[in-house]
């Protein structure tokens, strides 16, 4: 959201973020960007004069659930406002893995086709364009979901070429030292991550390397996750970095056994970012290097994981050549000049022909109606019970 948000300035676009969640305490103060921010509610019909009076000529909408709220008052109250979907990652693909996973099959893409899906997929139809972050994805939405390709915008991470003068003050192999993993503790994929470090990875590797420790960063650690911090196994729970480069930065290996998920891991390009390379699964790495080889080792099986993560805690040669595959990924995958032309002309492309654009979704149009003729209802019916 904020690579969006530093695009969209540079441009000399006007921005108003209008947020309804509460404010939490590590939250990102984008008024220090010289953006409005805005306090709306759900179920609201304040919401309504707001954006009419903002008269937005585009609307980005956080993740599905955010359209399905607001989308058919933006619609109505702003129709000429360009609608887009920043999906963030497939929900009902990283939920069907994670019950597959839960449940203790192998997971199938028939699985997808949930009532989850249904919304996510409604909520791209009903949008003029949606964000995707993941080539994966891209190709699951077109092949399975049926969804035409103009409604689509593939868009990775957008993040700074690394330089040589980045590279050069990066920490050596000699002055790195410890395994980390970090991610936000109320994302179900890093819990369960944790938990498969604590309870299988992490023996493996500490009978070859009593030396080293995990290191679990993360905000909001529940009592469940801080109950895992061991000290005398070297398995320590150290809650949220304040700055989260500065810790990857000065790991060996970023050790990340991600067991199911979707879209893209901000993780592990931060770990090429900082010259740390990492041993990640298939789900991990999924849609991440392309063509390209891994920043590390890639493997699905505890003893396959454990061993990579020794072999680059140990083999400089190896742990050098990883950390120079994640500059190449980062350089040719990730570095923003790459996307960000070609996204604001697609924009400003569709923003130009909304008629046709929209007419060609025919389908979208039909469930906006039909949203706009049952959803609103149900909010209407929702405002007034709340105000008794």
């Amino acid at each position: 959201m904020l690579q969006l948000i530093a695009l969209f300035q540079k441009q000399g676009w006007s921005l108003t973020f209008a947020s309804a969640a509460s404010d939490s305490e590590f939250m990102f103060d984008v008024t220090t960007l010289g953006i409005d921010k805005v306090a709306i509610n759900l179920n609201d019909s304040k919401f309504d004069i707001f954006v009419k009076d903002l008269n937005p000529t585009m609307v980005l909408f956080d993740r599905f659930m955010v359209e399905e709220q607001f989308g058919w008052r933006v619609a109505e109250q702003c129709p000429d406002a360009l609608r887009i979907l920043d999906t963030e990652d497939l929900h009902c693909l990283r939920l069907a893995r994670q019950k597959a996973f839960q449940q203790k099959k192998t997971f199938q893409l028939d699985a997808i086709f949930s009532d989850v899906a249904k919304r996510e997929i409604a909520s791209i139809l009903r949008c003029d364009l949606s964000l995707i972050i993941s080539e994966f994805e891209m190709d699951l939405l077109q092949k399975h979901f049926k969804i035409d390709k103009n409604l689509l915008y593939y868009l990775p991470f957008l993040v700074d070429e690394i330089d040589k003068t980045t590279v050069e003050n990066w920490l050596s192999f000699e002055d790195r030292k410890d395994f980390i993993f970090i991610g936000n503790m109320l994302h179900e994929p890093n819990w369960n991550t944790v938990q498969y470090l604590k309870e299988s990875v992490w023996p493996l590797i500490r009978k070859q390397l009593p030396e080293a420790s995990m290191l679990i960063y993360g905000a909001y650690p529940s009592q469940k996750v801080l109950q895992l911090h061991q000290p005398k196994d070297r398995f320590l729970i150290l809650g949220r970095a304040e700055k989260a480069a500065d810790v990857v930065e000065k790991a060996h290996v970023v050790l990340a056994p991600i067991r199911f998920g979707a879209g893209a891991k901000g993780k592990l390009l931060e770990a090429m970012q900082c010259g740390t390379p990492s041993v990640t699964t298939t789900i991990g790495a999924e849609s991440m290097s392309g063509d390209l080889p891994w920043n590390g080792i890639i493997a699905d099986d505890v003893e396959g994981i454990a061993n990579a993560a020794v072999a680059l805690y140990r083999n400089e040669s190896l742990w050098k050549n990883a950390q120079q595959n994640g500059i190449a990924i980062v350089n040719q995958r990730y570095e923003k000049s790459l996307f960000a032309s070609d996204f604001i002309e697609r924009i400003l492309e569709i923003f130009t022909n909304l008629k046709a654009h929209r007419n060609n979704n025919f389908i979208g149009s039909l469930l906006m109606h039909h949203t706009m003729a049952s959803t609103q209802y149900m909010s209407r019916w929702i405002e007034e019970k709340n105000k008794k």
